[in-house]
């Protein structure tokens, strides 16, 4: 990239590949707790949507939704990875797969917010932030 406010990712098998301006690079970090996040297990950074482009392999995006629909969540139909997706939450903004970054892994980071998708931001009027948790890696210690 000649630009380094963006960075470059892309699914496992390298169909699809992209690029992302991240809103505050990797410190928008986080998990969430709904039934589909808890399944998947990704860590995901966000974008404002204007600023995630598909470099290549668009066609093999498959697109899951489910509960209102407002979610969008996009795999590679060959690999099976999720790459990113358009948050119910703030449909402006994509939260991209951290580990489909280059050179991103989601042990990366030693601490991660985890947020309450089980009662959605959208649907709370508790007034609180909505962090349920925090998910820690801490790499083993060489015997």
């Amino acid at each position: 990239m000649t630009d380094e406010n963006w960075t470059a990712g892309g699914c496992h098998c390298g169909t699809v590949r992209f690029r992302a301006k991240l809103v505050d690079g990797l410190n928008t970090a986080r998990r969430c707790d709904c039934s589909l996040c808890a399944m998947r297990g990704a860590v995901a950074v966000s974008a404002v949507a204007e600023d995630f482009e598909i470099e290549s392999g668009a066609e093999a995006l498959t697109l899951y939704q489910f509960n209102t629909r407002v979610a969008e969540h996009w795999f590679c139909a060959h690999c099976g990875i999720y790459t990113h997706h358009r948050r119910r939450s703030d449909p402006s903004q994509y939260g991209i797969n951290a580990a489909c970054l280059d050179g991103v892994s989601p042990f990366d980071f030693e601490c991660v917010i985890v947020n309450d998708g089980q009662l959605h931001p959208s649907d709370r009027k508790d007034g609180r932030d909505g962090v349920v948790g925090f998910l820690r890696y801490e790499k083993a210690r060489p015997t």
